[in-house]
């Protein structure tokens, strides 16, 4: 029983972030765009799963990001240089990780373009 409260919370989760949350939604359309791409891309299962996997981090860095902000608004809309730092922090946390997924993404891409015949 506990189990399907659990997965009902993370599915009211998800529902909440793509309803309110617009960096969420773009990231999503991205993930959705990629993964056939990461599956034609990849010469192995483990360079799939790299590929995939670094687009769930952002996805999960973002979420949570976003919890972070909701509960600093919720604490209080007037300006408080912790609570803007905390919101930067995660923000940063957020561009750290889409940088890192980039940076796969495009080791994967140069690797394959290297070792693909030539025509």
């Amino acid at each position: 029983m506990r189990l399907f409260r659990a997965l009902r919370y993370s599915a009211q989760g998800l529902c909440a972030a793509l309803r309110h949350e617009a960096a969420f939604r773009q990231e999503l359309a991205i993930f959705i765009v990629l993964c056939p791409v990461a599956v034609w891309l990849g010469r192995s299962v483990g360079e799939i799963f790299f590929l995939i996997g670094s687009m769930v981090l952002v996805l999960v860095i973002e979420l949570l990001n976003s919890a972070l902000e909701a509960i600093a608004d919720a604490v209080t809309l007037e300006h408080h240089s912790f609570i803007g730092r905390a919101k930067d922090l995660g923000s940063a946390a957020v561009m750290l990780t889409i940088w890192f997924s980039s940076a796969a993404w495009l080791a994967v891409i140069i690797s394959v373009s290297r070792s693909s015949p030539m025509t």
